[in-house]
């Protein structure tokens, strides 16, 4: 059963500063599973877990995963002129865009990131825009399914991403006559896997691409960015992947095709977001209404808007009514926001204990992918977000949006100035 990490009587607390709904993060458990991480991985003496910015784009929780020896991985301007103003520069950043535009890839030249080409026709831009760096990585698309004992666990053939395998033979050659000494390899193939022969799988099919490449263009290999892909278990009743079991999985991939082939120096990168935050967040809201048709609701002071992926992907996050813990699951409700849209439910015919008008409603695994994917629609306006300390206070890390910052971007005595 999955418990929250905030009790009641906090969140009681908590409200009477921060009004409800709020997205709550816990740093023990940020930090504590950041060094498993960087524990598990240990063995490889340049490894370095580029966060991945988009699944958290909040100063506060940068800082602490700074803290822990982490990186950033980003994919936009904003993005990177977040991660500078968080005292990221230079290689503890990754830039891996796509259709990326020319300020981005300017920006991400100046800051002296670790830059991820996406495209072979990107070499091109890049070059003609700002040069070729010293150290330049592309990214890799094997196309067709990957499989795991005959599992398929995603279809790259059919992602945007990347680069097929003679486009990164060509293109480390010209890279390597335009000037660039060192080189990476990235590649993602599967998203939010629960298993923990994913990434030694990955592991494997990338270190035997670098092999192939260094003996096809002479390239040397710095690094091999992972990237994502690890996953959490939103459902109770999932087993949580083991990080320690993953990263001796990947170290005997490497003892195995890369030591043998003379590259017991290439540096391993991952790129956690899900499994980095997601665990440490909870989006905590209010019963605010209840209603009786075909089906009994519970409407919440939250909605899609501060939690996407329900509605987008039928998700499933589950749902603790704090102070009920112990009560017994009899009631069956759709959980659901105020959104002008049938999709947004939080939950569909969830069985709970019941539930009472002011209620304070935790919702499981929002610490990534939950805030950041945040939108106005049907003006609504973006919650506050909050750390909870490792010693139980608590720490406003962004406000919650006022009417005055959704009307910012208007001119409004323009719009009005012949009424």
């Amino acid at each position: 059963m999955k418990k929250p990490f905030v009790t009641k009587e906090k969140i009681e607390e908590i409200v009477k500063t921060y009004p409800t709904p709020f997205h709550i993060y816990d740093e023990k458990g940020i930090r504590e599973n950041a060094r498993r991480l960087n524990k598990a991985f240990s063995w490889n003496k340049g490894f370095k877990e580029y966060f991945a910015v988009k699944a958290t784009p909040t100063p506060g929780i940068l800082k602490i995963l700074k803290e822990e020896g982490c990186g950033v991985d980003c994919s936009s301007l904003t993005e990177l002129m977040m991660s500078e103003k968080c005292g990221f520069t230079g290689s503890d950043i990754m830039f891996s865009s796509n259709a990326t535009p020319d300020e981005d890839f300017l920006l991400a030249r100046r800051l002296g990131a670790n830059i991820n080409l996406d495209d072979f026709t990107h070499i091109e831009v890049l070059d003609k825009l700002c040069g070729i760096p010293k150290t330049i990585c592309c990214r890799y698309n094997p196309g067709g399914h990957f499989e795991i004992a005959n599992k398929i666990m995603d279809n790259p053939g059919d992602a945007k991403y990347g680069m097929t395998k003679e486009q990164m033979i060509e293109a480390y050659k010209i890279l390597k006559q335009k000037g660039a000494e060192e080189f990476g390899i990235h590649s993602f193939l599967a998203s939010n896997t629960i298993s923990n022969e994913y990434y030694p799988e990955l592991a494997r099919t990338l270190f035997e691409l670098a092999v192939e490449l260094k003996k096809k263009t002479g390239v040397k290999i710095k690094f091999i960015n992972l990237s994502g892909g690890v996953g959490v278990p939103y459902r109770p009743d999932e087993p949580a992947n083991d990080i320690e079991i993953i990263g001796e999985g990947v170290r005997k991939a490497y003892e195995e095709v890369l030591i043998p082939a003379g590259m017991g120096d290439v540096e391993i990168y991952t790129e956690l977001g899900r499994f980095m935050l997601a665990p440490y967040g909870h989006l905590i809201a209010k019963a605010l209404r209840e209603k009786k048709i075909y089906k009994n609701y519970i409407g919440l002071d939250a909605c899609a808007a501060n939690l996407m992926r329900p509605a987008i992907y039928g998700a499933y996050h589950h749902i603790t009514v704090l102070g009920k813990e112990n009560e017994p699951c009899e009631y069956k409700y759709d959980i659901t926001g105020g959104l002008c849209e049938n999709n947004d439910k939080f939950a569909v015919d969830r069985v709970l204990p019941k539930i009472d008008i002011g209620d304070y409603i935790c919702i499981h695994d929002t610490g990534a992918h939950g805030f950041s994917m945040g939108y106005n629609y049907n003006g609504k306006l973006r919650s506050a977000e909050i750390l909870l300390k490792e010693d139980g206070t608590y720490e406003l890390l962004r406000r919650a949006e006022k009417p005055s910052d959704y009307f910012a971007t208007f001119d409004f005595t323009h719009l009005f100035d012949n009424i």
